[in-house]
């Protein structure tokens, strides 16, 4: 089990984060993960890994930075759940390393509270949050415009 007030350089370095999770990131996935932009937009292949990675972000902040909002999003439900089951599986296999308030189907809360809330990606779905510190819009060329406009108060903070 992995003990997270113990090891400051995961804390740190998300790629050294992926490699505890026997991930080895490629070229292109560790500048990524390296990464200190406030937006990243990634134009690449089909999979290549670009939600594997980002999943693996946003656990990264929800166990490291307490309070956290994270919001995953898709075109569809089921590709929401694609996403969000990646970040279940890293918690898991990490062995749950900050116990959970709440393990649902489309979320996670911790007791750190931090929350990470997976939804399809339409306007009507994404009203009503606010905060949310990392927005993944997975597909996002696959979107509604409507979402995109619906996320930019969010972007703006």
């Amino acid at each position: 089990m992995l003990e997270l007030r113990d090891d400051l350089r995961l804390a740190l370095d998300r790629s050294a984060f992926a490699r505890e999770l026997v991930l080895e990131p490629d070229p292109w996935q560790e500048r990524l993960l390296r990464s200190s932009s406030d937006r990243v937009l990634l134009n690449c292949c089909r999979q290549s890994g670009k939600s594997t990675m980002t999943g693996l972000i946003a656990l990264h902040r929800a166990l490291y930075v307490p309070g956290t909002l994270l919001l995953c999003l898709a075109p569809t439900l089921r590709q929401s759940q694609e996403l969000f089951g990646k970040v279940l599986g890293f918690y898991r296999d990490l062995g749950r390393p900050v116990a959970p308030q709440a393990e649902r189907k489309l979320s996670l809360e911790l007791e750190n509270d931090s929350r990470i809330v997976t939804l399809p990606g339409t306007e009507k779905t994404i009203r009503g949050f606010s905060g949310a510190a990392l927005l993944i819009v997975d597909e996002a060329a696959r979107v509604d415009d409507e979402l995109y406009f619906a996320v930019r108060p969010m972007l703006a903070v």
